[in-house]
């Protein structure tokens, strides 16, 4: 165990969550000596709790992601939210767990606020605010003017890149890998003409150094022969045409690498202008410049990156990341941080895993405890933890409070190091870390990274396909038997439904089973398979009869799974699902890349009937 100064030792006995617990808030205005302080807490500790505060979420009930959703809708829903909204506070906790029961944890909270401080037009941009979000941040006392003018700015990885370029800031030259193409003559007379300069230019310099000349005569000479200085140092542009002649230009300068070192200046348009040759008249003087430049380079960069330096930091630990309900969060956090999600959820995972290894899901290690599955607050999750087992927990916080640290911004970070070191101690897993050359997850917990709840039936691999409802009396439906109807009237419960589409029509003779998604909207499922596309054919034929047919005539509809997927997929969100049902139909011309596919996708179906959305 690491050992701290007595007066900065916070050492609490868990069985709630307490109000003593500090978290260390970082502006703008601190953030650059926390984020020190942070690299090192990152390196000492074993696992990273992260927990984010945004503007908002999920915008209305049926945008959250329902039982009845495959992996590739819950992506497509968190990813609208992601798109749309903003993250104003980051929590992060880098902690570890010692002898089962005890944590030492590092909280901190970082408040954000995307500002265009470098005036290159990122990453400032128009995002949506829930009214719920905000009033509950401010609830909590929240400093919103603090947000605005001290909140830390970011880029993500491809804008910083594309900030660069848009710079041009000279950069280092990378390292030369020689063309394996024949040079031309226009090459070849290129290379003399640029070698002749070169040289006359690094002759000149060396006479020059002995500084022999009055100051007069010294700016004469600058003038005549062109010389510029970067640093401090005489340097010669050679301006280029093409990619080609950047490739000669760096592999003539091999024959000069003891005292020039050539940069790099890119042009907006993501091309390279010039390179730059700098002069440097010892052998040492060069290592200096070398690290000059180095130096310089990661300051360009931290000032770039901003808040993103500390994503960085976790991605380059390699450490497990402890969330809860991770596909909402991940999402945020690739696309504000990395790079503009991609269209298709396994891209996403392989994205991610990149830069996250290993994501650890709480409300996975949740399922396994039965009356958890259908908990979804972590205040809820720990009290009833306390209250049926006997797994106290022991949480040292190495952080002396200020008064402005006294509040309750970024406590869900330490919620979570207190639940994950809760359930481990009760599943008896081994949180411990392997060290074995370079550290690992123990295999319990390796076995249970990077599957999201929502992308899993089975809590030891992710399935793809499934989804899983919180219920212990499910069965097996695929995708493709289930039938939305809506323009039934009002107030009309599944049970009333279901007794009017037995009465209207020999289909229904067979087992099936009625469920309300909202007020407008239910899904039927059929038991045996092709009847449900046989019913969505009758429902909208001429041949329709009898009582199915009275129904039609008062406004009744029906549709595939498909085109609510169409819906998702859009984003065609209306106040209520049969509005966005109606809208996916007239967009006839909207299908999707894989509509064609038809990939059938399996979920569990539950007897309860009403899919309650507060749940989910």
């Amino acid at each position: 165990m690491v050992s701290t100064p007595p007066l900065l030792r916070r050492r609490f006995l868990c069985t709630t969550v307490s109000k003593n617990w500090t978290v260390k808030q970082v502006t703008k205005s601190n953030f650059q000596e926390s984020l020190e302080d942070i690299k090192n807490h990152i390196s000492s500790s074993d696992f990273i709790a992260v927990s984010l505060q945004k503007t908002g979420s999920y915008s209305a009930p049926l945008h959250r992601v329902l039982s009845i959703d495959t992996p590739e809708i819950a992506y497509w829903k968190a990813k609208y939210a992601a798109e749309r909204f903003q993250v104003l506070q980051f929590a992060v906790c880098p902690f570890s767990i010692r002898a089962s029961n005890y944590v030492i944890a590092h909280p901190y909270n970082f408040h954000l606020f995307p500002r265009d401080e470098l005036k290159i037009g990122m990453p400032s941009y128009s995002f949506s605010c829930q009214t719920s979000y905000l009033t509950a941040t401010a609830r909590e006392g929240f400093d919103f003017n603090s947000c605005i003018y001290d909140g830390i700015s970011y880029l993500s990885r491809m804008q910083e890149s594309a900030a660069k370029t848009q710079m041009g800031n000279p950069i280092p030259s990378p390292d030369v890998i020689k063309s394996s193409s024949v040079p031309t003559l226009a090459d070849t007379l290129f290379v003399q003409r640029i070698r002749s300069r070169i040289k006359h230019w690094k002759n000149t310099c060396k006479s020059s150094s002995l500084k022999t000349d009055e100051p007069l005569l010294w700016s004469i000479r600058k003038i005549v022969l062109g010389n510029e200085e970067y640093r401090s140092r005489p340097c010669m542009t050679i301006d280029v045409c093409s990619e080609r002649q950047v490739q000669l230009v760096l592999e003539m300068l091999e024959d000069f690498s003891d005292d020039l070192v050539p940069l790099i200046i890119p042009a907006k348009g993501g091309s390279i202008q010039a390179v730059r040759v700098v002069w440097t008249s010892s052998k040492e003087e060069k290592e200096l410049f070398e690290r000059e430049l180095q130096n310089v380079e990661e300051e360009e960069n931290k000032k770039i990156r901003g808040f993103r330096e500390v994503i960085e930091l976790i991605s380059a630990s390699q450490k497990p990341v402890v969330s809860h309900n991770s596909l909402n969060d991940f999402t945020f956090i690739h696309s504000k941080f990395i790079a503009p999600l991609p269209p298709k959820v396994d891209e996403f995972m392989c994205s991610l895993r990149m830069v996250f290894p290993y994501v650890l899901e709480l409300n996975i290690l949740m399922k396994k405890i039965g009356p958890l599955r259908k908990t979804t607050n972590i205040s809820a999750a720990i009290s009833y933890l306390k209250n049926h087992f006997l797994a106290p927990i022991d949480i040292e916080i190495p952080h002396k409070a200020t008064v402005n640290e006294g509040k309750v911004h970024g406590h869900n970070a330490l919620k979570i190091c207190l639940l994950f070191a809760k359930l481990c101690s009760i599943l008896k897993i081994s949180p411990s870390v392997i060290e074995s050359g370079n550290e690992d997850l123990a295999p319990t917990l390796k076995g249970l990274a990077n599957i999201f709840s929502r992308f899993s039936t089975n809590l030891e691999e992710p399935v793809d396909g499934n989804i899983s409802f919180w219920s212990s009396s499910t069965r097996k439906v695929m995708s493709e038997h289930l039938v939305f109807l809506w323009g039934f009237k009002g107030g009309i419960t599944a049970g009333m439904l279901k007794g009017l589409l037995r009465e209207s029509h020999d289909i229904f003779s067979r087992e099936f089973d009625v469920k309300l998604v909202d007020k407008s909207t239910a899904i039927v499922v059929f038991w045996q398979p092709g009847l449900s596309q046989t019913f969505v054919d009758i429902i909208n034929s001429d041949g329709i009869s009898g009582s199915l047919r009275e129904l039609v005539s008062d406004g009744l509809k029906g549709t595939c799974y498909e085109t609510y997927k169409r819906v998702c997929r859009l984003g065609l969100w209306e106040l209520n699902l049969a509005g966005s049902l109606d809208r996916a139909l007239m967009k006839t011309d909207c299908y999707l890349e894989d509509d064609s596919k038809r990939i059938q996708s399996e979920m569990y179906w539950y007897n309860d009937d009403v899919i309650n959305l507060e749940e989910l």
